[in-house]
């Protein structure tokens, strides 16, 4: 689980003033072997890919990382997967080594034209960069002259000052560009550039340096043993498992799973006891947290403080029922904390509260509780008021017992009136709202004012929207 606590007093640390700054002496250079995590980025370009390379950078910067190797063999994959990735790599302080083993495509090139250093097997190839729509087959030619333009822009961000990388990856991207050193041409117009690790290796130019490889290795350990020296590290290797691959789909969906759990819960919590609604709720809004935090977006802390958000409710409902101050406590912590889950935040820098960090994570949970409410009403509007439904939704969603009448929808009706001026008694304390019991069935009570204890002889003086409107009986 990620540590929290520390986090957030790094947070207060760092918006005290002279606290936490740049200035600070740096840390101690980790002693002993140095740390590596790698990260397969394997098969198509796609968001298990992604997944798995942020939850491992976010660890490996929790765990003082010095190194992440990405175990490359793609054929490539989609273009805003790709840019999601090279944004997850530039959050990583320490260093980043691509292994081409053995193929480097497309968006495999991209990406580690990324990272600090690449490194070829033997049989290793990288290349072939040109942008495709997505079931690859030619795009139209302006919009191709766009892409490519833009491309090439965002791989000179990325590699400037790396020697000859940012020509050679955009004679990978650009077919009617010729790219030569000096008098030597690497690659004729009309083609795209590929390298075998051999010729990635080849020096050019005055003094002589590598055209884009650092190095070819045999194997990982080689690799491992070249970055620093033999035997003098730990790794962990990291796979994509078929969490990451469901949690594609989960968080695709997030807004409905996330809708259809709030509306289970309300009508649990209008029910007696605990059941099915409950635990359908529970499971949903789980499923939400486990998809963001597979995806590498969410840590443990926004379900612990979902779940302290749906006590603070429950103590509202179960024990001060109208008091308000739980409930809105316990919505506004359910509500962050989904908001929280889906924020891609990072260990060990500043909580920036922009719109490129929360505002997708606001709208996909502004179209949750906009579904939540369409949901809810479309239960009451058009399911039967009569059999298992209408008992088990409609009746138990207002407040009656199952089977009973439905005196507190809305509009009311000839139910409802006949419940004027009959008595009955508090079940919980009206603070001034809470549950009554009339005529041996229970309700939503509400007094116009005051308060009245559980046990309390009232009266219906009308019904309201939700709930009927009572009155103590003067003894």
């Amino acid at each position: 689980m990620r540590n929290w606590i520390p986090k957030f007093c790094a947070l207060l640390l760092a918006m005290t003033p002279g606290v936490g700054r740049a200035d600070e002496a740096p840390p101690a250079k980790p002693v002993g072997p140095a740390k590596v995590v790698v990260i397969p980025v394997k098969e198509q370009i796609a968001p298990p890919e992604l997944y798995i390379l942020r939850r491992g950078l976010k660890e490996a910067i929790d765990n003082g990382v010095q190194t992440i190797v990405l175990d490359m063999d793609t054929p490539g994959g989609r273009s805003d997967v790709t840019f999601e990735m090279l944004k997850a790599l530039e959050k990583f302080p320490g260093k980043t080594v691509t292994y081409v083993n053995s193929e480097a495509l497309s968006a495999g090139a991209l990406i580690s034209a990324g990272t600090d250093e690449i490194y070829f097997a033997p049989n290793g190839v990288m290349g072939a960069a040109a942008p495709v729509s997505g079931d690859g087959t030619d795009i139209e030619e302006t919009m191709q002259a766009k892409m490519v333009s833009y491309l090439k822009a965002r791989v000179r961000s990325l590699t400037d000052g790396k020697g000859y990388r940012a020509e050679v990856i955009s004679a990978m991207i650009d077919l009617k560009s010729e790219f030569k050193i000096g008098e030597t041409v690497i690659k004729e117009k009309d083609e795209l550039l590929s390298l075998t690790a051999q010729e990635a290796l080849k020096e050019y130019g005055e003094p002589p340096a590598p055209l884009l490889a650092a190095g070819i290795v045999e194997n990982m350990d080689g690799l491992l043993d070249s970055l620093h020296g033999k035997g003098n590290w730990t790794v962990k290797r990291l796979e994509v498992t078929w969490s990451e691959k469901l949690a594609q789909y989960l968080t695709s969906i997030a807004p409905l799973l996330m809708a259809i759990g709030m509306v289970a819960l309300f009508i649990e919590f209008k029910t007696p006891g605990f059941g099915f609604f409950g635990i359908a709720g529970g499971v949903l809004l789980a499923v939400v947290f486990l998809g963001h935090y597979v995806a590498g977006l969410s840590g443990h802390e926004p379900m612990l403080f979902f779940a302290l958000g749906v006590i603070l409710v429950a103590v509202e409902i179960f024990f001060f029922p109208g008091s308000i101050a739980f409930a809105v406590a316990g919505v506004a912590l359910m509500l962050g904390s989904l908001v929280w889950s889906m924020a891609d935040l990072w260990p060990s820098q500043p909580i920036e509260f922009t719109a490129d960090v929360f505002l997708q994570p606001l709208v996909s949970v502004g179209i949750g509780v906009g579904l939540a409410v369409l949901i809810f009403v479309l239960l009451l509007r058009f399911l039967p008021s009569g059999g298992p439904w209408g008992r088990l939704v409609l009746d138990a969603a207002v407040g009656g017992e199952p089977g009973g009448p439905r005196p507190l929808l809305a509009g009311g009706g000839a139910s409802s009136a006949s419940l004027v001026g009959e008595s009955g008694v508090a079940v919980t304390a009206l603070m001034p709202s809470g549950q009554v019991s009339i005529g041996g069935r229970r309700y939503e009570g509400k007094l116009a004012v005051g308060y009245a204890e559980a046990g309390t002889p009232v009266i219906v003086t009308r019904h309201g929207e939700f709930s009927l409107e009572v009155e103590v009986i003067p003894s």
